[in-house]
């Protein structure tokens, strides 16, 4: 039935492009068959801009109905449309006007730069990430940089885009150029990506879209932005975790860059607290890879909990919206992305694993594993964030205000503010479970792995 219902979209996508494709409606070129003596009349063909607009349409429609035959016919038409250099001018200039126009609606749905590129590699494969890249900063060009987003350009930088073209051509004729397939491989890439992006779903608005923000308006993050030397000293201490081979450095390392990023919130809490520009709570987006997504996200959310931040995970379309002040967040994405990576080299050392019978269970015994060792490093994450909160409050404590009242107010403040803004961005929220294992063995290694070592107590000094 399936495969029927198939077929039959399929024959009206077929029907609908021979319809755009035919000159005139099909009565009249039907009497026309049969009349013989009427006149031929040569009429010249439409433009090629219309034309190619023709068949982005078919593309399209094609893709809606996952006939992918059909949208590859229609690109090979568009090529065909390229082959004089006024037909490429023409061809190339329309196709960066169709993604610049999905891109600035993008904008308008809350999706930022580093989410298109995620999200295209996501669902279209590595090949598009130039192709994105190209789009993002033409799109970006044409704003004055003040009315950018201030995150915008670190993203564009993050994912190497650059207007890197001539002035005096387009980035899809560019990029075809510099291509090993030339627009023949070029321009599927580009229908498929425009179609992408025609159906992106609306998102939660983290910043504002391009054009509109304040290039003079002060900004509430700069009095929590973390320190650029705490910030050097955190990463230098997560480098050396990521490239020792042995678990119980690992495990001291990213404890000393715990305890530093501790310190520093308490200390932006403290400062933003007295500040006429007060923090407020945001989200920030953290993409999560696959395979072993679950718990890849445990792994995030237990970070983030350690850092006073919440985690919402949209499944469908692959990204994790961390909501909490400036250098929480900080703490919570420069954190995770080390764990990740020690995470990822732990789990391979392990190898393969197979039951008595010979069938694989790899698969269960790497989700075990990550689960426990997300679930470990949480308690030990949380572990150090406690020692600091309450070496802070005891150097707060005074006879008269009493143990730390004022740090304890302000922390109960952000954590509601962070509350408040969950409930208010998503309020149809879920809670779900994300610690189901299914291997024995793979938890206990798990664990064992994230274990290795006890962390820094209070007194210690931390390692430069």
């Amino acid at each position: 039935m399936g495969r029927n219902n198939q077929r039959g979209r399929a024959a009206k996508a077929r029907d609908r492009a021979r319809a755009r494709t035919s000159g005139s409606s099909g009565a009249p070129a039907k009497a026309a068959a049969f009349d013989r003596s009427a006149p031929v009349v040569d009429e010249p063909p439409p433009p090629v801009r219309e034309q190619v607009s023709r068949w982005v349409g078919v593309a399209f429609e094609a893709l809606e109905v996952s006939y992918a035959g059909h949208a590859d016919a229609a690109c090979d038409q568009i090529v065909g449309l390229a082959g004089t250099p006024h037909g490429r001018r023409v061809v190339t200039a329309t196709l960066t006007e169709l993604l610049a126009a999905h891109v600035e609606e993008a904008w308008r749905r809350g999706w930022q730069p580093i989410d298109l590129y995620r999200y295209g590699t996501r669902q279209l494969g590595a090949d598009v990430q130039p192709v994105v890249a190209d789009a993002l900063a033409h799109q970006l060009r044409g704003y004055a940089r003040g009315t950018v987003a201030h995150r915008w350009p670190a993203q564009l930088g993050e994912i190497d885009a650059s207007v890197w073209w001539a002035a005096d051509t387009d980035h899809v004729n560019a990029r075809a150029m510099v291509s090993t397939g030339g627009l023949l491989l070029l321009v599927p890439l580009v229908i498929r990506l425009a179609h992408l992006l025609a159906r992106l779903p609306r998102l939660e608005l983290h910043d504002p879209i391009p054009g509109t923000a304040h290039p003079q308006a002060p900004r509430a993050d700069d009095v929590e932005s973390v320190d650029a030397r705490i910030l050097s000293r955190v990463r230098a201490l997560l480098a050396k975790a990521e490239s020792t081979t042995f678990e119980a450095e690992a495990e001291t390392f990213t404890a000393g860059a715990q305890a530093l990023m501790a310190r520093h919130s308490i200390d932006a809490a403290m400062l933003a607290a007295g500040s006429a520009t007060a923090g407020q709570a945001q989200g920030r987006r953290v993409w999560v890879d696959r395979p072993y997504e679950p718990p890849k996200v445990l792994l995030l959310d237990v970070v983030a909990t350690a850092n006073r931040c919440r985690t919402v995970w949209s499944k469908e379309l692959g990204f994790v919206t961390v909501i909490g002040f400036w250098a929480d967040l900080e703490a919570t994405e420069t954190i995770f992305t080390s764990l990740l990576v020690q995470a990822t080299h732990a789990v391979r050392d392990q190898g393969s694993r197979s039951t008595r019978y010979g069938q694989s269970r790899t698969r269960s015994f790497r989700q075990s594993f990550l689960t426990a060792y997300a679930q470990r490093v949480g308690e030990r994450l949380r572990d150090v964030t406690d020692e600091e909160t309450a070496s802070a409050v005891s150097r707060e404590s005074s006879p008269d205000s009493g143990p730390g009242s004022e740090l304890v107010r302000v922390l109960g403040a952000r954590a509601q503010a962070v509350d408040d803004t969950v409930s208010e961005l998503f309020p149809a929220l879920r809670t779900r479970s994300l610690g189901s294992t299914t291997d024995a063995e793979g938890w206990h290694a798990g664990r064992r792995a994230a274990d290795a070592a006890a962390l820094f107590g209070q007194g210690h000094v931390l390692p430069e």
